[in-house]
């Protein structure tokens, strides 16, 4: 509120201001209603200034620019000082109501004018507020609940003595030599045998024939620890040496260079990832693909789906890129043989891993087995082979043998590939056990462009590249040609210092690789104009 003095003094100075002179002085309280009434703005001749009152702790000076707040007590006066003074003089005050007003409960107000020559550094607080900015409203509890997931996946660690190392072991503070010598003892040496039948099967007095070493045979039950259903015939099991009772079950035994073959879990490579060959997937998926995920529909109309798919064309057509994106489809284990790995320098070794390959395959969930460049190992038979021919012979014979032996619904599926399929031999290309027969010819116009939009996918080129017309300049070309083309125009920006392809990198590529390499070509029979 305005006191007595105050008002009279406003009053006085209102009058002096219009009238060109007289004394004037204004005091506010700290706690005054709101004024409709223009507040006094310094340097615009609103207000004269008077000499200072006694009645009042302020004083106004004759200079507008140099009077400046002073907080004492409940008043507000204006005085005069020097300039150095003058700023000290204002930030005291400032602090005072500060202090004041926390003192009656009261909000403070701004310290704009306090830090504006010396700003104050941001504390933890502020520093922890800026963190949030753009954070959801559980992102302090997913945090939370993160950092103690990782606590305790470290404690269960230390407990196990789970470590991350090159060897696998833990560290040797948490050994138990104790433990593991005291296991070590009480756990008897096993010796390897292979079960070859099963007396009563599915009865609680089921009895095992076992060989042992090919010299002896004993008929004995399972362990406390083996289940019934983990035992199969023909299976390789641990039996001890006292009572040649069957402790543990046991992989199948295979070959090192059989399981040294290429083999993916899941190959990374997708349908969409094939290109210029869509009438050769649709027939992929009816053969390969429809039998591994739905043999429901086989088994209701009783029929046996094809056992094996021959893939031929020119090399580069995509058969392997096709047969890796229908194991990714069927989720199978993709198994690749290359048809001279099978040629072996003794006789009966191509066979037996031939037998060994599809022994592995059985053991996996769903497997896909891929023979490349099969014409290698399945050529026509002679009356004049040598002793070389007849190995090779023998291993083919082995390769029709297990085309023969497994379920056409089971979960093998057996793909061909060859570059030369008029010099395989009948017996392997008779129905029933190479049902289908594919042709991945060259793409045409549409299929060479879809081509280069896929090796185009992941490389940094410009924009507006026209496609269809590298796709025209590029006649009777394969799949792998046309990514040769690819590779040869990004090692064209590369020599050029640039960041990214431009289509001229593109047709210079074009020139070098189709142009300059097509009098290599050693497939004319495929050269057919589109």
């Amino acid at each position: 509120m305005v006191d007595g003095d105050a008002r009279d003094g406003g009053r006085a100075g209102g009058e002096g201001s219009r009238l060109g002179g007289g004394p004037s002085l204004v005091s506010l309280s700290t706690r005054r209603p709101p004024d409709t009434r223009p507040s006094p703005v310094f340097g615009q001749g609103l207000f004269s200034l008077a000499p200072p009152h006694q009645g009042i702790d302020g004083e106004w000076g004759a200079d507008e620019e140099n009077a400046l707040p002073c907080r004492r007590g409940r008043h507000v006066s204006w005085s005069l000082r020097q300039p150095g003074e003058r700023r000290e003089q204002r930030a005291r005050a400032l602090r005072v109501n500060h202090q004041e007003r926390q003192s009656i409960g009261m909000a403070p107000e701004p310290e704009d004018e306090i830090n504006e020559k010396n700003p104050r550094p941001l504390d933890e607080g502020d520093i922890a507020l800026l963190k949030t900015y753009g954070l959801g409203p559980y992102s302090t509890s997913i945090k939370r609940v993160e950092k103690e997931i990782k606590e305790l996946a470290k404690k269960v660690n230390d407990l196990c003595g789970i470590k991350e190392s090159d060897t696998g072991l833990a560290a040797p503070s948490q050994w138990d030599l104790v433990s593991d010598k005291q296991m070590m003892q009480e756990e008897q040496p096993l010796q390897v045998a292979r079960c070859t039948k099963i007396i009563d099967p599915n009865t609680e007095d089921a009895k095992y024939v076992i060989n042992v070493k090919q010299i002896a045979k004993f008929v004995v039950g399972l362990g406390d620890k083996v289940s019934p259903t983990d035992i199969e015939e023909g299976m390789r099991v641990g039996v001890d040496r006292n009572k040649y009772q069957i402790q543990i079950p046991l992989p199948p035994k295979i070959d090192p260079s059989v399981t040294m073959m290429t083999v993916e879990e899941k190959p990374d490579v997708t349908y969409n990832d094939v290109g210029g060959c869509k009438e050769q997937i649709e027939k992929m998926r009816e053969v390969v693909e429809l039998p591994m995920l739905h043999p429901e529909k086989f088994v209701k109309l009783g029929i046996d789906p094809p056992k094996g798919v021959l893939c031929y064309g020119p090399p580069g057509t995509g058969k392997t890129l096709l047969a890796r994106a229908v194991a990714n489809r069927t989720d199978a284990c993709f198994i690749r043989v290359i048809g001279s790995e099978l040629v072996q320098k003794y006789v009966g070794e191509g066979a037996r891993m031939v037998r060994e390959l599809f022994q592995m395959a059985r053991s996996k969930k769903a497997c896909i087995v891929f023979f490349d460049e099969v014409d290698a190992i399945g050529g026509a038979r002679f009356d004049d082979g040598v002793g070389g021919d007849n190995e090779v012979q023998r291993t083919m014979l082995e390769i029709v043998n297990q085309l023969d032996g497994f379920d056409a619904r089971g979960n093998i599926k057996v793909l061909m590939a060859t570059n030369r399929p008029d010099t395989l031999d009948p017996a392997l290309l008779r129905p029933g056990r190479l049902d289908r027969k594919v042709e991945f010819g060259l793409p045409d116009l549409e299929g060479r462009t879809q081509i280069f939009k896929i090796h185009t996918r992941t490389m940094n080129c410009e924009r507006d590249i026209r496609y269809e017309l590298l796709a025209r300049l590029c006649p009777n070309s394969t799949g792998a040609d046309i990514r040769s083309v690819c590779t040869e125009a990004g090692m064209y920006a590369i020599r050029a210092r640039r960041k990214t392809v431009t289509e001229k990198d593109f047709l210079d590529a074009v020139n070098k690789v189709i142009k300059g390499y097509q009098k290599f070509s050693a497939t004319p029979k495929y050269m057919v104009y589109n």
